[in-house]
């Protein structure tokens, strides 16, 4: 059993992604915006499956190669480091753009959007890392199974996930139309995300615990 540290941790972290502008809520906010609550669902679902893939795998012993092969644990560290510093900068550079200026998509069908969403996020370099990286420091090998540690924090971070997004779809259209029309809003929203992205990497980075079990 995950200790109450530990859970509160993940959703913690869980937060600070989902709400960071990616691949995921570029794609949903444009998505509902273009065509309608609704599709936006749908591809949530899409999403969510993502989600559980990246569960399945890391449960299925996806760490057992980092205990194999150290090194690869610390070279995907420090790449998922610098690929969350890239992301920061990206959101508080100089002409950044914010998640609710999203682009312009054609309609797709429902099963497009099912797939569209479940491509995205299997795709998406943040969940990755998530997943294979920042999870694992959750995991206290002396509470039990770390296969089941990592199911019930894998879980966390998904309900966290879907009902983040799943609210960010049904407001979509009205928080692109309150932002858009509040540049400095668009701003501080950028410079936030900048900022829980650059500490994650640096968290990230400096954490000297071996490969997980």
């Amino acid at each position: 059993m995950v200790s109450l540290a530990a859970a509160t941790g993940i959703a913690l972290v869980a937060l600070g992604l989902v709400l960071t502008p990616g691949p995921n809520m570029i794609y949903l906010v444009s998505r509902s915006i273009t065509q309608g609550r609704r599709a936006g669902l749908v591809s949530l679902v899409g999403v969510a499956c993502g989600f559980f893939v990246y569960l399945a795998a890391a449960t299925a012993g996806l760490t057992a190669v980092f205990l194999v092969v150290p090194a690869a644990y610390t070279a995907l560290k420090i790449g998922g480091a610098a690929y969350l510093l890239y992301l920061a900068w990206q959101a508080v550079r100089l002409g950044g753009r914010s998640a609710f200026e999203p682009k312009e998509l054609t309609a797709d069908r429902p099963r497009r959007l099912f797939a569209m969403g479940l491509v995205t996020n299997l795709l998406n370099p943040k969940i990755a890392v998530l997943y294979i990286a920042l999870l694992p420091q959750f995991i206290d090998h002396e509470r039990g199974s770390v296969a089941l540690q990592s199911l019930t924090l894998g879980a966390i971070q998904i309900v966290v996930a879907l009902v983040v997004n799943g609210l960010i779809v049904l407001g979509a259209g009205a928080l692109a139309r309150f932002l858009t029309a509040r540049p400095l809003w668009l701003r501080i929203q950028r410079y936030v995300m900048g900022g829980v992205l650059g500490a994650l990497a640096v968290r990230l980075a400096t954490d000297r615990s071996p490969a997980p079990a």
